[in-house]
């Protein structure tokens, strides 16, 4: 395929988070792209919403109710997306939590267990269980969400210790898996304007201040971290992997 081209025509991709954010704009265009989109959130009504828009493209979409820091759920969710499509060929770990924004001297064991739970662990195992089913079919790809709070320390402490986390399991699976035709990669969003972050941008005067320590001088949308999505995901970046793709407005600058 020629270097630019971010076709996914025969595509099947899973999409965690992939009922609003990052998720749903990766989830759409994907589809616009030519895949079939599988997405997983905890909450089914609000997958299914994507999933109809996936469906308005002429591409095929399942939704499905997943806890990702729970193992059970995540070995049902594999075999959900297996049973319907047959494979799975691009894997998103966009699903993300950060209960708390307490300081290191006051964060508690349940906050960190929740984070961790998900952010990491749940990662690293779903894309374990994907990453199988890429070798045996001859390859894959998976796109980690970290954070440009995995390079810098921020105000998320517990967060960012998680992301940095997602940043050295991209480079490790990268490594390993490389040998499968499995090429691993992240993308490292700054601060955008979604629910997630949304104590962060909620008012005008606390936007104003977010948006003058980043160099575009702007908060960043969904939309904006698309592009990097379509070509890691595509054979554009064929000879990319273990890397990680900042798209932050020169916020870690």
């Amino acid at each position: 395929m020629p270097a630019g081209n971010c076709n996914l025509g025969g595509k099947v991709a899973l999409i965690t988070g992939g009922s609003r954010g990052i998720g749903r704009a990766t989830a759409l265009a994907f589809a616009r792209a030519g895949a079939d989109v599988a997405v997983a959130s905890r909450k089914l009504p609000d997958l299914e919403a994507v999933a109809e828009e996936i469906r308005g493209l002429g591409r095929r979409s399942l939704a499905a109710a997943a806890h990702i820091g729970k193992m059970d759920d995540v070995r049902s969710l594999v075999d959900a997306v297996r049973n319907e499509f047959g494979r799975i060929d691009i894997l998103v770990n966009n699903a993300g939590a950060n209960p708390t924004m307490a300081p290191a001297l006051d964060v508690e064991e349940r906050a960190w267990d929740t984070i961790m739970s998900l952010n990491l662990k749940g990662l690293f195992f779903l894309s374990q269980a994907v990453a199988k089913l890429m070798k045996a079919q001859g390859g894959g790809c998976i796109i980690n969400v970290a954070s440009v709070w995995g390079f810098i320390p921020g105000n998320v402490p517990v967060y960012s210790i998680s992301k940095s986390g997602v940043i050295m399991a991209t480079k490790v699976m990268a490594k390993e898996w490389a040998a499968y035709n499995i090429r691993v990669n992240a993308v490292a969003p700054g601060l955008l304007r979604t629910r997630f972050s949304e104590a962060l941008w909620n008012t005008p005067e606390i936007e104003q201040g977010a948006a003058s320590m980043i160099p575009m001088k702007r908060i960043g949308e969904p939309q904006d971290v698309v592009g990097a999505m379509l070509y890691l995901a595509s054979d554009a970046s064929a000879y990319v992997t273990g890397t990680v793709l900042t798209a932050d407005g020169g916020q870690s600058l």
